[in-house]
Formats: structure tokens, C-alpha cells, sequence
């Protein structure tokens, strides 16, 4: 190969990484921002269950709680304790 097809291979493959960068970051960005809410979920769905000697307020620890409670918020954690009291 000459060095101009190299260099044109190289343009072409900058260029398409370039490109599904610049695609792809918002989802990214996206699936980060989630994570970390449910990181937060997680810990505060800790905290209910480190006072539930106190509250008698108690869900489990588990993805989907976490996510729940981290995407919706203080809502999410009323939901949650809403669905539980209904079937038990």
C-alpha cells in the first residue's frame, strides 16, 4: 500500500471513531447519571433498614429497590413501602 491509502484509511477510521464517539456519549452519559442514582438508592434504602429497630419500616436489599429509590426518589421509597404494606 502507498502512503496515500494509509493515510486515507486512517482519515476514514478517525473519522468513524470520531463519529460513534460523539453517538454514543449521550446514552452513556445516561446509564452513568442512573448509576450513581441508584448507588444513592442503595444507600438510603441502607439507611431505612439501619432504623428499622426504630421505625419498624424495613424493604430489601436489591437492584431493583435501589433503582426505584434512586430514580424516583423519596416517592420511589414510599412506593415501595406502599407495595410491601399491600402484600403483606
Amino acid at each position: 500500500m502507498d502512503v496515500k491509502t494509509i493515510l486515507l484509511l486512517t482519515g476514514v477510521a478517525v473519522g468513524l471513531l470520531a463519529l460513534s464517539v460523539r453517538l454514543f456519549s449521550a446514552p452513556l452519559k445516561l446509564a452513568l447519571k442512573v448509576l450513581c442514582n441508584t448507588l444513592l438508592g442503595l444507600g438510603a434504602l441502607l439507611l431505612l433498614n439501619a432504623a428499622a429497630p426504630f421505625t419498624g419500616l424495613s424493604l430489601g436489599l436489591n437492584l431493583f429497590n435501589a433503582a426505584v429509590v434512586g430514580v424516583l426518589g423519596i416517592p420511589g421509597l414510599g412506593l415501595l413501602l406502599l407495595v410491601q404494606w399491600i402484600f403483606t
